[in-house]
């Protein structure tokens, strides 16, 4: 019997129905804070004022939330334990004045969100989800999630060179979806197709922020299933991962040296420079009121962010078979191998040797295996919340994450084993 057959799928399966329910950032953390919910924990308004009691609790901010879990008699100076993540990928998202067409189709206009590959989205049916700002100031989440929209590629025959030069895209021009047919584009016909799919009355939507996505959904995928396929792991398996390992320790009764956090934020592929990024304020805020709603001082809010330790937690790259070389030779992360430690001296990533400890003792007490991932010396490397997280608020930082192929497509590839793996080991971070 192979280890993929062995393997209880239980939290996989889980993970796939969170990806496919979570179209967008709004859809994530609301599916989240429903989890945690179930747990005991309860939402707290930023505007209202916080007391100092015990149990879990969370703040929703856009596409962010920050959810903390305080211990009966913690003591103000108590440091945290954050598992940071983001809860954005790249995408396609709609334009402001959305309906556009030419020569007989009605298309719908959009931006490039990210760096998504590009090309991944063409050919493929799209579904439209995001979050409805009414007249009356409130917001609605909507989800259309069938086959709406589509990209389509030029034929071949038209492009006769493309397979040996490579597809060459713009973005102004090759990537604006169709949904239609017609000769007149008459504007505010997306918005008033969204106010019927959500049983809004015509001219009550005066805002939106909405996205394409695929419609296929998650899937196990090879001779053993020992894959899994799908969207948005990129960063929502670390979302998941961290949602249940938070409810897990938070139900487990056991003693807490830590104030067991969880932050994910939004924005984190276009920088994180937002009210709901991993560069503004949102996380200091919340570990601060915290502090002081339990009666804290100054003082004690610098103590215990002096023995705060986060980890960010963000998907990374597997060993590719067709591109190995583009991996440092001696760093090779497999899918099912565990979770991997990111490291970059240049501080693209967190990591320090310290903090590979802290990593390392977690995967020891969860009995998990850990990879450690490096780039290329010829390539750039990417970044996280890592280095972000820990220069805004000053707190020891270690970059981690899920090693997967195709990052940033439409649909993404990782191990099945790989969810469950990373967040037992969150769980045993929280709760050393």
């Amino acid at each position: 019997m192979s280890a993929a057959a062995r393997f209880d799928r239980g939290h996989t399966d889980d993970l796939m129905s969170f990806l496919a329910a979570s179209p967008t950032p709004y859809h994530a953390v609301a599916n989240a804070a429903e989890r945690l919910e179930k747990a005991g924990f309860r939402q707290v308004a930023e505007t209202d004022a916080w007391d100092g009691t015990s149990g879990g609790k969370y703040v929703l901010r856009g596409g962010a939330i920050v959810a903390w879990y305080v211990p009966e008699g913690a003591a103000a100076h108590t440091p945290f334990r954050v598992v940071g993540a983001h809860t954005d990928s790249p995408n396609l998202r709609v334009k402001p004045r959305p309906d556009t067409g030419a020569h007989g189709w009605r298309q719908i206009a959009v931006e490039i969100y990210g760096g998504p590959l590009m090309n991944s989205w063409l050919d493929r049916d799209l579904g439209l989800a995001g979050r409805l700002s009414l007249r009356d100031g409130t917001t609605r989440l909507v989800d259309v999630d069938r086959p709406l929209l589509r990209v389509p590629q030029l034929a071949i025959h038209m492009d006769r060179n493309v397979s040996a030069d490579g597809l060459k895209l713009d973005k102004q021009r090759h990537l604006q979806p169709v949904w239609g047919l017609g000769d007149t584009v008459r504007d505010g016909d997306l918005i008033a197709f969204l106010e019927d799919e959500a049983g809004l009355a015509r001219g009550e939507v005066t805002g939106w922020d909405l996205m394409t996505h695929s419609v296929e959904p998650p899937a196990y995928l090879g001779r053993d299933r020992e894959l899994v396929a799908g969207p948005r792991m990129d960063n929502l398996l670390s979302v998941h991962a961290g949602t249940a390992a938070l409810a897990a320790v938070a139900t487990s009764g056991g003693e807490l040296p830590y104030l067991p956090v969880l932050a994910a934020f939004d924005h984190e592929e276009t920088g994180s420079q937002s009210d709901t990024g991993a560069d503004g304020p949102l996380l200091g805020s919340v570990l601060e009121r915290s502090v002081f709603a339990r009666g804290g001082t100054y003082e004690d809010r610098a103590r215990a962010f002096a023995g705060t330790v986060c980890l960010s937690s963000d998907t990374g790259h597997a060993v590719h078979p067709n591109y190995a070389e583009r991996h440092d030779p001696t760093h090779h992360p497999r899918v099912n191998g565990g979770p991997i430690l990111k490291v970059n001296v240049n501080n693209r990533y967190a990591t320090d040797g310290s903090g590979r400890a802290v990593f390392a003792a977690a995967c020891e007490k969860a009995g998990v295996p850990f990879q450690t991932f490096v780039s290329n010396n010829s390539m750039p490397c990417g970044t996280t919340i890592g280095p972000i997280t820990a220069a805004r608020h000053g707190i020891s930082t270690v970059d981690i994450g899920v090693a997967i192929l195709s990052m940033h497509s439409a649909r993404e590839l990782c191990g099945a084993e790989d969810p469950h793996l990373l967040a037992n080991a969150l769980g045993a971070f929280l709760q050393p």
